[in-house]
């Protein structure tokens, strides 16, 4: 299907859809400063194979969602300290756009899967929206604990250096990013991978916009005690090798939500490598069946 725009209250959303509208739908939350081309067509395609309506869309500030460019983003200052004043809107903000696009869609539950921020943002979905949520699965994330799910000290450098404005250096950093978060344990298609940035690139690359999302997670809270109160069927997906949220995060999360089961991924770092996506696809459809959803293949 082709990319379609929502309004959700001040902010318009960027989406497209696979699979029959009639199916039960998952909802597909993508990370920091990524467009919803983190979830690949073939990713989505293959969901939708299995008996889902699959959504996937931009963040705010990210991709063709609207822009908040009346803000201005962190210094790294205020990102060293965790400013959470630096914030212009919260995770909670970009759980509620999620659930307004829904809305939208005239979808009134769905399955929500979410990777990284991603992952918070479908965390809060359930915390905040329980009766919208069917099942809920979580990748690569954290609680928003201090103490569990950080990245390695190695990262900050990475993490705190902007990608440059021009086609060719977005690219470079990006691979350069990913050759240092990415999944050791998978073969890596660079070609893929320059082809999916290049086309981020096009769509629309604003480096201000990923800085003001970095900002929503710092100011977030720890999530442990809301998390408690989820009970939906719940996933916890994390890679064995996740340098950028360390897999303590995932254990954590597994933890705190009573019965969610936990699928450690071995040799998957900070991303979706195509040789995980069969556990990956089986594990949420496995999940969405325990809500009564089909799991056939």
């Amino acid at each position: 299907m082709p990319e379609e725009t929502a309004r959700v209250g001040d902010v318009e959303l960027c989406y497209e859809t696979f699979g029959d509208r009639s199916n039960p739908t998952v909802l597909l939350v993508m990370g920091l400063a990524t467009q919803m081309l983190g979830w690949r067509e073939d990713f989505c395609a293959q969901l939708a194979d299995r008996g889902f309506h699959v959504v996937r869309y931009d963040n705010r500030d990210v991709g063709r969602s609207t822009r908040l460019s009346q803000h201005r983003p962190p210094t790294v200052a205020q990102i060293v300290r965790r400013d959470a004043c630096a914030a212009a809107y919260t995770l909670d903000d970009m759980a509620d756009d999620g659930v307004g696009l829904l809305d939208c869609l005239g979808v009134e539950r769905a399955h929500v899967v979410g990777a990284s921020m991603g992952g918070m943002i479908a965390q809060t979905i359930a915390i905040r929206h329980p009766d919208r949520v069917l099942s809920l699965v979580s990748i690569m994330s954290n609680t928003g604990a201090r103490r569990t799910g950080q990245p390695s000290v190695r990262l900050y450098g990475t993490l705190l250096k902007s990608a440059p404005r021009d086609r060719e250096g977005y690219i470079a950093h990006q691979m350069d990013v990913f050759a240092k978060i990415g999944s050791p344990g998978f073969p890596r298609d660079d070609d893929d991978l320059r082809h999916t940035f290049a086309r981020a690139f096009e769509r629309g690359h604003d480096p201000a916009g990923s800085g003001r999302q970095l900002a929503a997670i710092l100011a977030a809270s720890d999530r442990t005690e809301q998390l408690g109160a989820i009970r939906v069927p719940t996933l916890v997906i994390h890679g064995t090798e996740d340098r950028l949220v360390n897999p303590s995060g995932g254990r954590a999360t597994a933890k705190a939500i009573p019965g969610a089961r936990l699928l450690m991924v071995e040799g998957m770092g900070h991303d979706l490598p195509r040789g995980a996506w069969p556990q990956i696809i089986d594990a949420i459809a496995e999940n969405a069946a325990r809500a009564g959803a089909p799991a056939a293949a």
